[in-house]
């Protein structure tokens, strides 16, 4: 079984070139291995092995749309992860003994060992470290998911090769995860098991503006709802849980979290959904 590794990247080329080595080190490595750059300035300074190209539209949904073109048939399954993820040993066989041996399996996330979004970004450093520190269970797990997460999940690509992630969900692309899964969902089971594992670092640099997230994380969760990728209950309670903790944060706000340009984006939005023009895409306007 080959397995490909797709990474999409914006403006992080020193972040993405840490993550592509521990990748490329892996024992079997996947094959192949696409960083997806918006510019060529996306580029890592080394690519190990790797192939590098750039993508006519930048976007999150876009460059691994363009991923999947360019991997086409030459892999059974394709992992997404993102440009600061690192891999625990034995990724790549785990995502192979998780796919060979569960036919009916057609998409799935591994088990996050720490995730530096909820807890303030770790360096590779640290990543290594909780790897380090970190031990297989003996007893695999497999359980069925409501969605996979976008930082490392596993597509097979025969279940459903004409899908691609919805570019209506612009730039850093906001709930894609939780929309390709759920159309995903429809040809086979979704789980979550630890066979494959690693540490999402978190890095918060050369993400988008905090307006224009704080749009995102209402008007995309109600667009899923219109698309009908996503429960009343999921989006309506996800947004409602992000306006408030802007709310609350805006007061004294974490480092390097800019919680009053989401609140303002989220207010913009929620006057957009009163007017009926609410549009994922109108963060390209702000």
């Amino acid at each position: 079984m080959k397995i490909a590794v797709a990474i999409a990247t914006t403006g992080r080329p020193t972040v993405v070139g840490e993550a592509l080595s521990r990748l490329m080190r892996l024992s079997p490595a996947p094959d192949p291995a696409l960083v997806v750059g918006a510019s060529s300035e996306d580029a890592p300074p080394q690519l190990h092995g790797a192939s590098f190209v750039v993508c006519p539209v930048k976007g999150l949904c876009a460059q691994r749309n363009h991923a999947l073109d360019l991997i086409g048939d030459d892999a059974d399954v394709v992992v997404f992860v993102d440009d600061d993820y690192a891999p625990a040993p034995g990724f790549v066989e785990g995502v192979e003994r998780l796919f060979s041996g569960h036919a009916d399996i057609v998409a799935a996330s591994g088990e996050l060992i720490a995730d530096g979004v909820t807890r303030g970004g770790f360096t590779f450093e640290q990543a290594d470290a909780l790897i380090a520190a970190w031990r297989a269970p003996h007893t695999p797990y497999i359980r069925e998911s409501t969605g996979a997460y976008g930082c490392n999940m596993a597509y097979r690509l025969a279940a459903a090769p004409h899908l691609r992630f919805d570019e209506a969900l612009p730039l850093y692309g906001w709930l894609e995860d939780t929309d390709f899964s759920a159309r995903y969902a429809r040809f086979g089971r979704v789980v979550r098991s630890n066979l494959f594992a690693g540490v999402h670092l978190g890095v918060r640099s050369g993400r988008v503006s905090g307006l224009r997230l704080g749009y995102s994380q209402i008007a995309n969760p109600l667009y899923l709802l219109r698309k009908g990728t996503a429960t009343p209950a999921f989006a309506l309670t996800l947004a409602a849980r992000n306006m408030s903790a802007n709310v609350l944060k805006s007061i004294r706000p974490e480092p390097e979290i800019d919680r009053r340009g989401r609140l303002r984006g989220n207010l913009l939005a929620l006057a957009d959904v009163l007017r009926g023009r609410a549009d994922p895409r109108r963060i390209f306007t702000l």
